[in-house]
């Protein structure tokens, strides 16, 4: 079976359905993935970026955020590196209101079993079990 990676602006292009020269493109790539021909290959920095656009550009609330990437995170076709870890992650950035980077950072953090984060964000003391630390601060 063929084998490629999908840049967010396709994913984008899909979800959105805009503009819908380029959505309808996106839809034939992603309806031969669902039918067997091909299996696309997403890693997370590319989702990070499709949350990351959906949230700036098109001002999409979180939670559909969340819910739309779950959702499509799950379509058939799909092999998704980390997809646990993006599914924590995406309900750690709706539920705390974190960025979607930092919601990945402490969703690993807590992965790892090493729950200490030097941050000068306070939005991580939000989060249970990560311990935020301040450079300079004891």
């Amino acid at each position: 079976m063929r084998q490629a990676f999908i840049d967010a602006n396709i994913i984008l292009r899909f979800l959105t359905k805009d503009p819908p020269p380029m959505a309808e493109a996106a839809l034939k790539i992603f309806e031969e993935a669902k039918h067997g021909k091909m299996s696309l290959l997403i890693i997370p920095i590319t989702v990070a970026e499709v949350v990351w656009v959906l949230e700036s550009f098109y001002e999409y609330p979180k939670e559909k955020i969340a819910e739309t990437m779950t959702q499509f995170l799950s379509c058939e076709g799909l092999e998704v590196e980390s997809l646990d870890l993006l599914f924590e992650a995406l309900n750690l950035y709706c539920e705390k209101n974190l960025d979607f980077a930092d919601a990945i950072l402490a969703t690993t953090a807590l992965r790892k079993g090493i729950p200490t984060l030097y941050s000068f964000d306070q939005h991580f003391n939000r989060i249970n079990g990560i311990i935020r630390m301040e450079p300079g601060k004891k």
